[in-house]
């Protein structure tokens, strides 16, 4: 089964080969709790998002991803940060990509759908605030909520 594997400042990590721009998306329901996948690659749990496709906006791409990944249907409402540290390598085992972080990471509001796993993730839920810590996360991701959480100026990094 093909992989994800995150490095972080890792002199094992291999060079970098691509940078590829995605989206992350902090949606919440009406209760304030945040809707996080486990995903299928590595059994982490995350945001929803993924790729931007060619053609697409940023807020379309959220859109998509969210809906794809989750059964939710959500709207953008804000910005939490951008995301692209050359430390932070990502590795993809089917194809041998290893690629530069490049997240931009949107807020958004659960409008229609029922948490429901796809091919990509094993488990949809939402979550409430005080037990996001419980979840296991890449160090990148652990970072993007906690930014959320906090509710300071947009993270640019």
């Amino acid at each position: 089964m093909a992989s994800r594997i995150d490095y972080y400042d890792d002199p094992n990590a291999p060079t970098p080969n691509s940078l590829v721009p995605s989206v992350n998306v902090v949606v919440t329901n009406e209760a304030g709790d945040l809707l996080l996948i486990r995903r299928t690659d590595n059994g982490n749990w995350a945001l929803p998002g993924g790729a931007i496709d060619l053609g697409e906006s940023i807020p379309q791409a959220a859109i998509r991803e969210t809906l794809e990944e989750t059964g939710i249907t959500c709207e953008i409402t804000g910005l939490v940060g951008t995301y692209s540290d050359p430390r932070h390598v990502i590795l993809y085992t089917s194809n041998g990509e290893a690629r530069q972080e490049f997240s931009i990471v949107l807020t958004a509001r659960a409008i229609a759908g029922e948490p429901t796993p796809s091919s990509e993730t094993s488990q949809v839920r939402w979550v409430r605030r005080k037990d996001v810590d419980t979840y296991r996360m890449d160090r990148s991701m652990r970072m993007r909520v906690k930014h959320y959480l906090r509710g300071t100026a947009p993270h640019i990094g």
